[in-house]
C-alpha cells in the first residue's frame, strides 16, 4: 500500500514539473539614472516582477516547459521617490520556428508611460476585472498581449480571447489616472490605441499577417525555402492593405520594429524570389526603414 502511495506521489510530482505557466520571462531593471539608489530595492523589484510574470496562470491551457513563450521585460527607471517609480518599459517576445533552432521575434515595443508604486514584498494581486496597481495592470496587459499574439501566429485569430482580456484590463485601468490607458491623452501610441487597433476590423490584416508570416511562411521553410519566402512576401502584401486606409499606423510600425532585421536576413540570401516587388511594398509602407531594405538584394 505504501509503495502505491509513493508511486502516485512521484507521478503527480512529475506532472507538476511537466506542465507549467505560459511565460518564460526574463526581467532586467536598470536604475543607473537614479541618484543614490538602493541596489537591493531594485533587485527585489526585479525578482518580484519575474516571479509574478512566471508564476501567474494567464490561461486555462497547459504549457510544457518547451512550450513556454520566451519574453523579456526591460525596465529603465528614470526617477524614484516615496515608493513611486518613473520608468520606461521595453517588452519583447519570440516564438520557435518549426524544425529550426532559431526563434522569431513577434513583439518589440517600448512603453514610455510606465509610472508605478512599489513596496518591497507587498503581494502583487492580479484580477483582470479590478485595478489593484499600475505595475500589475501594465504587466498583465503585456502578458496577455504576448500570449494573444503568439497564438495568432499559430492559428488565424487564435489569440482573440487573450487580446480581449488585454482590452478589458485597459478599460478597467482608464479611470486610474495613470498615463497610457486612455485615448484622450492625445498620444496614439499608448496601450489603449494598441489593443483597440489590434481588435478592430480595420486592422484585421495585421493579425492575418502574423499567421501568414509565421505559420505559412517561416514554419514551412524547413521543407521548401523558396515557398516559405514567397508566403512571407505575400504576408507583407496583406499587411500593406492597412496602408490604404491608415498610413503610418501604430500596428504597422509595431510589426516592423519586431521584424525589420529578420526580413533583411530572410531575403538577403537563399533561393531568389521577386525581391523587387517586395522592396517596393516595404519602402511604401515602412519608409523609415529604407536603409534596412536597401540591404535586400
Amino acid at each position: 500500500m505504501m509503495r502505491k502511495i509513493v508511486v502516485v506521489f512521484i507521478f503527480l510530482f512529475s506532472l507538476g514539473n511537466v506542465f507549467s505557466q505560459e511565460l518564460n520571462a526574463t526581467v532586467s531593471v536598470n536604475y543607473q539614472q537614479v541618484a543614490n539608489g538602493n541596489p537591493q530595492l531594485f533587485k527585489n523589484l526585479e525578482t518580484q516582477i519575474k516571479e509574478f510574470l512566471n508564476t501567474t496562470k494567464w490561461t486555462n491551457k497547459e504549457y510544457t516547459d518547451v512550450e513556454k513563450i520566451e519574453c523579456n521585460f526591460f525596465i529603465n527607471v528614470t526617477s524614484y521617490g516615496s515608493n513611486v517609480f518613473e520608468a520606461t518599459l521595453q517588452v519583447q517576445s519570440s516564438r520557435p520556428v518549426h524544425n529550426a533552432t532559431l526563434a522569431s521575434p513577434i513583439l518589440n515595443i517600448n512603453d514610455k508611460n510606465f509610472t508605478f508604486r512599489f513596496i518591497e514584498f507587498e503581494t502583487m494581486i492580479y484580477d483582470q476585472n479590478s485595478f489593484n496597481s499600475n505595475l500589475v495592470s501594465v504587466l498583465a496587459f503585456y502578458s496577455n498581449l504576448i500570449i494573444g499574439m503568439d497564438m495568432d501566429s499559430f492559428a488565424l485569430n487564435g489569440g482573440s480571447k487573450y487580446l480581449e482580456v488585454a482590452s478589458n484590463i485597459v478599460n478597467v485601468a482608464q479611470s486610474s489616472g495613470y498615463k497610457g490607458w486612455s485615448q484622450s491623452e492625445g498620444n496614439n501610441n499608448n496601450r489603449n490605441f494598441l489593443i483597440s487597433d489590434m481588435l478592430s476590423t480595420t486592422f484585421a490584416p495585421f493579425r492575418k499577417t502574423l499567421y501568414e508570416y509565421h505559420r505559412l511562411g517561416l514554419d514551412t521553410m524547413s521543407e521548401d525555402v523558396k515557398k516559405g519566402k514567397e508566403n512571407i512576401a505575400n504576408s507583407i502584401e496583406t499587411l500593406a492593405e492597412i496602408q490604404k486606409t491608415r498610413p503610418n499606423s501604430l500596428l504597422v510600425r509595431t510589426f516592423f520594429d519586431a521584424k525589420g532585421d529578420e526580413l533583411v536576413s530572410i531575403f538577403s540570401g537563399g533561393p531568389q524570389t521577386n525581391n523587387a516587388e517586395l522592396l517596393e511594398t516595404l519602402n511604401r509602407i515602412s519608409p523609415l526603414n529604407s536603409q534596412k531594405w536597401n540591404k535586400i538584394r
